[in-house]
């Protein structure tokens, strides 16, 4: 299960920092990933680790967020910063792995809402 957090009303060029909290063992875990939709969009993935701590960012928010996770994978974070209106949207994490070698996983958080006023 996962809870994301963190999210908020917050001026054009501040920051934020978004929680993605795990609950329940998994054998591993291949990728967390965050994603974002904004109303009337698709939802659009903005930044994404993988189990040996390789990250990717979408071209909008390069070099504005970071990605990361602590040591057990307990919790995966996503720093903003330089916040844009153009960033509002619901923000999920999503991880995959698998809670043995037959049962892989594949499960979303429920969505924290970033508002970015101009």
């Amino acid at each position: 299960q996962l809870q994301a957090s963190g999210g908020g009303l917050v001026q054009a060029g501040g920051s934020l920092r978004l929680s993605c909290a795990r609950s329940g063992s998994l054998l591993k875990i291949d990728t967390v990933d965050w994603y974002r939709q904004a109303p009337g969009k698709q939802r659009e993935v903005v930044a994404s680790i993988t189990s040996g701590g390789s990250t990717s960012y979408a071209e909008s928010i390069k070099d504005r967020f970071t990605i990361s996770r602590d040591n057990d994978w307990t919790v995966t974070y996503l720093q903003m910063t330089s916040l844009k209106s153009d960033d509002s949207a619901v923000y999920y994490c999503r991880i995959q792995g698998a809670y043995d070698p037959w049962t892989p996983t594949d499960a979303w958080g429920q969505g924290t809402q970033v508002t970015v006023s101009s």
